[in-house]
Order: structure tokens, then sequence, then C-alpha cells
């Protein structure tokens, strides 16, 4: 298994360390191990997993908002 420290998992993730931190803190984020009173890692599996997870479809966000009428030109 391939382990990642905070600052490592932060820069894959194009993150900050501190907001990794803040996501522990409040339950959120990506799944990550407790390895001692300080010591903290993420999976590279776990992140990349993470990532997949917040894939949003355009499609489905758009729910709500009119499409234009295309007999207008638009």
């Amino acid at each position: 298994m391939d382990l990642l420290n905070t600052r490592d998992a932060a820069k894959e993730l194009g993150l900050g360390e501190r907001t990794l931190e803040a996501w522990r803190c409040r339950g959120e984020g990506p799944p990550f191990f407790k390895l001692g009173s300080r010591r903290v890692a993420y999976s590279r599996e776990d992140l990349e997993s993470w990532v997949l997870s917040r894939k949003q479809d355009p499609v489905r966000r758009s729910v709500g908002v009119k499409p234009r009428p295309h007999h207008l030109g638009w």
C-alpha cells in the first residue's frame, strides 16, 4: 500500500495542507489513517476513489434551469 503524508496528499489533490487538516477535523474529505498520536497518512487508492466520487454530471446539475428556446435562434 502506497501511503502519503498530508503534504504529499495535498499536493496530489492540488489542495493546501490546511484544507486537508480542516476536513479531517470536520469529518470531511478523503479517508485517512491515524498512525499514532500525530501521524496521519492517506492511500493513493483512497484519494483516487474520493476524487472520482466527487464527479459531477453537468446535465444533472442543471435541473431547474430552463432550456433556451431553439426557435428564437439562441
